[in-house]
């Protein structure tokens, strides 16, 4: 179900912020102590730096909102995002003004790494004994569902599964005289929905969920009248189902809610700073370890083939934004001045050196300067040629979404199988499918199963 950003704070969201300020520089004071039997001001400074860093940027991503209908996994990618975010910052910041060399290394590693555990840890702490008391009737809110369907089962299912949330759900209310006396996810249709008052008083109800579809607007309408005259509190859940929001999330701007419909994690700037960070560390320390590789490969071009090392094709990246992409030439100059064809790479003309880096897929590695240089990103949706993107952009539905972010050199899509001469409508799925649900560790599982595959495909080869 979306995120409906609420507008109280919480006790535990200020424990949270309170716990993400102070671990990091109880971190770091207690490293600091062990490297060095005693701690400096200057360890105390940068710790503090670092937990202010991660409770704003924490704020900005959205960590402490909603944490009730988020999982823990999901809660986990955000504050680790965010410490990643604030040790680069602290980091950098001594870099900058020279300091950086009083600072012990092993202390900035292990600070790296032992922090985040803590503040996971404790949340899981958190969760588990909510769920313990909750599971034990502490803290638990009776809510009743309005509308029996496919919305208020799915409802019904997260609050069921998630019984840390404190949400016992008494039943449902519906009008379809056929559900009545039978039950939706273990709990029963109790009678209809003009009765709603009526069993929220014999329950004991703190809050009604209305989940009816846009069909019943009328219906909607008379329900909130009617319950205008009690304390309960009323929420409506928008039946995503039937237009394909499941991904979406409801934000409020002064009061009005606004759903977005197509979006992207990476819509955030805090989001696309962290992404940038990843993408130039590592695209400089894969150029220093590949440049030997690089040299070679540039030689052998030069040797085989008359003309330029480089190839340059004009792709498409974010925003539709057209970049020279890098590869090294396999074919003879000019082989497609004439004549452009998507796919067909088995049949298109290299030279004998060609056939060797396209097939080993050496020929892309320049690409990492254009990661560098901020054309392309590491992880991201393949860029096609400007040619091919007005053609297929009214053929597949949905295409021209993959240029809102950064084209990439590996994807989704291709560590699913979908590489090369594949079907297209495949790929860009796979493609939508990262930009709605991108996250740092979503990136590092594809570079991982990116480097698995090249090596798995050497050795069939």
């Amino acid at each position: 179900m979306s995120q409906i950003k609420s507008k109280q704070d919480s006790l535990f969201l200020w424990l949270h912020r309170l716990l993400d300020l102070t671990i990091p520089v109880i971190v770091m004071i207690e490293l600091s102590i062990l490297k060095h039997s005693v701690t400096h001001d200057r360890y105390i400074i940068a710790g503090l730096i670092s937990g202010l860093a991660i409770t704003t940027i924490a704020q900005m991503n959205g960590t402490y909102t909603e944490w009730r209908g988020r999982s823990i996994f999901a809660s986990f990618r955000k504050i680790v995002s965010s410490w990643i975010l604030s040790w680069l910052l602290v980091v950098s910041l001594a870099f900058v003004i020279k300091i950086s060399d009083s600072f012990s290394r092993e202390v900035w590693i292990l600070w790296l790494f032992i922090t985040p555990s803590l503040l996971m840890t404790y949340r899981i702490i958190i969760r588990s004994t909510l769920s313990k008391l909750r599971k034990q009737g502490i803290g638990q809110r009776n809510v009743l569902i309005i509308g029996a369907g496919h919305v208020g089962a799915q409802l019904a299912k997260n609050f069921i599964a998630h019984p840390w949330m404190g949400f016992n759900v008494i039943g449902f209310l519906d009008d379809d005289i056929a559900k009545h006396n039978t039950q939706q996810e273990n709990k029963p249709v109790v009678g209809p929905i003009s009765d709603a008052l009526y069993y929220a008083t014999k329950f004991k109800v703190s809050e009604v969920y209305i989940c009816l579809p846009k069909s019943a607007e009328d219906l909607v309408k008379d329900i909130f009248n009617t319950l205008t005259d009690s304390t309960l509190i009323v929420k409506y859940v928008p039946d995503f189902f039937s237009f394909n929001l499941m991904h979406s999330e409801i934000e409020v701007y002064q009061g009005i809610p606004v759903i977005s419909v197509y979006d992207t994690p990476l819509s955030s700037y805090t989001n696309l700073i962290i992404k940038r960070i990843e993408d130039i560390f590592l695209s400089v320390i894969i150029l220093l370890i590949i440049s030997p590789i690089m040299l070679l490969i540039a030689i052998g071009v030069k040797l085989t083939s008359p003309g330029p090392i480089f190839y340059k094709q004009t792709r498409i990246t974010e925003s539709n934004r057209p970049f020279k992409m890098l590869k090294f030439r396999s074919m003879p100059i000019n082989t497609d001045k004439y004549q452009v064809v998507w796919g067909n790479s088995d049949k298109k003309i290299n030279t004998n050196f060609g056939k060797f880096i396209r097939k080993t897929s050496l020929d892309e590695l320049p690409q990492f300067i254009n990661v560098l240089k901020g054309d392309m990103s590491i992880v991201g949706p393949r860029p096609e040629r400007d040619v091919f993107v007005k053609e297929f952009k009214n053929k597949i539905p949905r295409y021209m979404q993959k240029h809102m972010i950064k084209a990439g050199i590996t994807g989704l899509a291709q560590v699913n199988g979908f590489r090369g001469d594949t079907c297209l409508k495949s790929r860009i799925e796979y493609d939508l499918q990262y930009i709605s649900t991108w996250s740092i560790s979503l990136d590092i599982k594809i570079i991982l199963l990116t480097i698995v595959r090249i090596f798995r495909d050497s050795s069939a080869n």
